[in-house]
């Protein structure tokens, strides 16, 4: 096939590069299922940082091998520990770590590598791969990272969900000859971890929890960040209708867990959860509330409804994907990604009542002028 010179006519070996974060890798997860629908018999690699492997594959679960619900979209996860080994770039373990996993990615001999993350970093990775094809974006996150592409996909200015579908959907057209192909959008699964499943349940039963709401006061960096005390009086507000609330904190967010738990009067109660922890509680929540971060959008993937508490970051791009949400933003906020330490001064204007109130009316959404319902997509 002329489409796809220098490639067998079977797609066989496809390598995925998303290094991380938590909800960077979620918003690739629809165009990795993509690629895993069009060719099922491939065989898909992913390369990833070691901290954020378990949203591909449970912990103590083989990275290679057969499809399981344990590891239900790679065929192989590549964990790479890129800041680890930069801090001691020219130790023996290290060297002998980066020996491994470059061999291991090269004796695959993968046809197409796609780069979903548009950074130098990830560009290079997939180039170095060995593979013959390497996809990216166009306009990357970063700019030189396109010089490592040999095919170049204009993916427009959604979503960045609909923006990874893009690349891979021009890796499917790009296999069939250039002709055009309507897809379903993917499901996406994550990893079962019956051992985390069983810690969470028996924590729920302990804490005296049934029905339960997730607040979430974290997010990557302070101006994303609502006042943790207001999740927590959101929390007492969501206990007076009968739902109580789990406060999740990750590593560096102790204190917000602690601000957040205090002002709820009781009502809410903190956990810090490994990821496939995570993933198991969340699958059994109600209700979300948190800004735009890598749990916000875990709850979504899993179809759990949202409240989205936006400031700076843009919810069109980032925003709630495919399930019941509310998205509430400050019609005065400005997208910027300046990782300032103070919440961003829109995101103050928001009232603990309109997060609240949005569960009373969750599927019309919150009568308030700042919050606007999400699309489903």
């Amino acid at each position: 096939m002329s489409g796809a010179a220098g490639i067998s006519s079977s797609l066989e070996r496809i390598l995925i590069v998303r290094l991380s974060a938590m909800g960077d890798v979620i918003h690739t997860l629809p165009a990795a299922q993509l690629l895993r629908d069009a060719f099922p018999n491939a065989m898909i690699g992913w390369v990833i940082e070691e901290r954020w492997a378990e949203l591909l594959c449970a912990p103590g679960a083989p990275k290679r091998g057969q499809l399981s619900a344990q590891r239900p979209l790679a065929d192989w996860v590549h964990t790479v520990n890129l800041a680890g080994w930069r801090k001691s770039l020219f130790s023996l373990p290290t060297l002998t770590g980066m020996v491994k996993v470059w061999n291991d990615i090269r004796s695959m001999h993968y046809q197409v590598a796609v780069d979903l993350q548009g950074a130098i970093r990830s560009a290079v990775l997939a180039r170095w791969s060995g593979a013959a094809v390497v996809f990216g974006a166009s306009e990357p996150r970063e700019s030189p990272a396109s010089v490592w592409y040999t095919r170049k996909v204009i993916t427009g200015a959604g979503h960045v969900i609909d923006q990874n579908l893009a690349i891979a959907k021009a890796v499917v057209d790009w296999h069939r000859d250039g002709s055009s192909t309507e897809f379903r959008k993917p499901a996406v699964q994550f990893p079962r971890d019956s051992n985390a499943e069983a810690r969470m349940q028996q924590w729920l039963s302990a804490a005296g929890f049934g029905d339960f709401a997730i607040v979430n006061p974290g997010a990557g960096w302070g101006a994303k960040r609502w006042p943790a005390e207001r999740y927590g009086q959101v929390a007492r507000s969501l206990a007076d209708r009968g739902l109580r609330s789990i406060v999740n904190f990750g590593p560096g967010e102790d204190d917000l867990a602690r601000a957040a738990e205090s002002a709820s009067a009781g009502t809410a109660k903190a956990i810090r959860c490994s990821i496939s922890e995570l993933i198991a509680l969340t699958r059994c929540a109600k209700l979300f509330i948190g800004g735009d971060t890598g749990p916000l959008h875990l709850a979504a993937a899993l179809h759990v409804p949202v409240v989205a508490i936006f400031g700076p970051t843009d919810p069109a791009r980032n925003g709630p994907y495919g399930t019941r949400s509310v998205v509430l933003r400050n019609p005065e906020s400005v997208t910027s990604h300046a990782r300032r330490v103070q919440p961003e001064e829109g995101m103050l204007e928001i009232g603990v009542d309109e997060s609240s109130g949005c569960r009373r009316n969750f599927t019309g959404g919150c009568d308030s002028r700042t919050a606007t319902s999400a699309p489903q997509r």
